[in-house]
């Protein structure tokens, strides 16, 4: 673990492992931490594997009002200058892949791969932006437990273990209200990735749980369908986060991508 000062933001991050460069976004109102069973068997299985927290979440700054999405795409960058990495692929859940579809908008030369979970690529609807601008206010006013408990069952499976649930929940009430509400303001105003999906050079994979409400299996279809050359990959029981939910099931359809990246990219 570590901390990178970029600009007046210290930003918390996991390295782990080396070999072929493997970084993991995570999505909202989360940490690095939701990473934890991908860090440990990628580092492990001969990668190196990069984990921030966002600004305004876990160890990295907080910074009030609004996030705009071209800020965590840059703070990403600024990481992979400050470690010395060229290339990476790039992983995403949630609002965290929407986070690595903007830095392909920013930086694609430097992506070998993405890895699209639990996301979407369309811009809000004016009531999405509506609902989440609301929601920005309410975090402010309430903190993050009341949303924390409401929305647990949508994060996880009723099926999901104790171990699992307890983590999410802790995640998600120890994440800053400041730092959400303004990446929920961000998150609000984000760009629409739809038309650049065609542009997607790279090798590309896409995740859903079968359970996932947020964004449910049709949203990972319209992805996959839409990257030339996409995979996808459902994972069965999963809600809103099958790397955790059902670890095992999500490290082997990402290893079994990462092993074809890296042979391409080395072809």
């Amino acid at each position: 673990m570590g901390t990178f000062n970029q600009h007046g933001i210290s930003i918390g991050y996991t390295d782990a492992g080396s070999g072929p460069a493997l970084t993991l976004v995570h999505g909202h109102p989360f940490d690095r931490s939701m990473w934890r069973p991908q860090i440990e068997h990628f580092a492990a299985a001969g990668y190196r594997v990069i984990a921030p927290d966002l600004r305004g979440y876990g160890e990295t700054t907080v910074v009030p009002g609004r996030t705009r999405w071209e800020f965590f795409g840059r703070d990403v960058a600024a990481l992979l200058d400050h470690l010395g990495i060229a290339r990476t692929v790039l992983a995403g859940l949630s609002m965290g892949g929407q986070i690595v579809l903007e830095c392909h908008r920013l930086f694609p030369d430097r992506l070998s791969g993405l890895v699209l979970a639990a996301t979407s690529a369309r811009a809000e609807t004016p009531q999405g932006r509506q609902n989440r601008t609301e929601m920005a206010e309410r975090l402010l006013r309430e903190g993050m437990a009341p949303y924390a408990t409401e929305v647990l069952r949508k994060m996880v499976s009723p099926t999901a273990p104790d171990t699992v649930s307890d983590h999410v929940l802790a995640m998600m009430r120890g994440t800053s209200p400041v730092g959400a509400s303004a990446a929920l303001r961000g998150r609000a105003e984000r760009p629409d990735y739809v038309e650049m999906l065609a542009k997607i050079k790279v090798p590309t994979l896409v995740v859903v749980g079968t359970e996932d409400e947020f964004t449910p299996a049709t949203e990972a279809e319209f992805l996959a369908a839409h990257i030339p050359g996409a995979q996808l990959a459902i994972i069965d029981g999963a809600a809103h986060l099958p790397n955790l939910e059902q670890p095992e099931e999500f490290n082997i359809a990402l290893e079994k991508f990462l092993h074809l990246t890296v042979t391409e990219s080395h072809s």
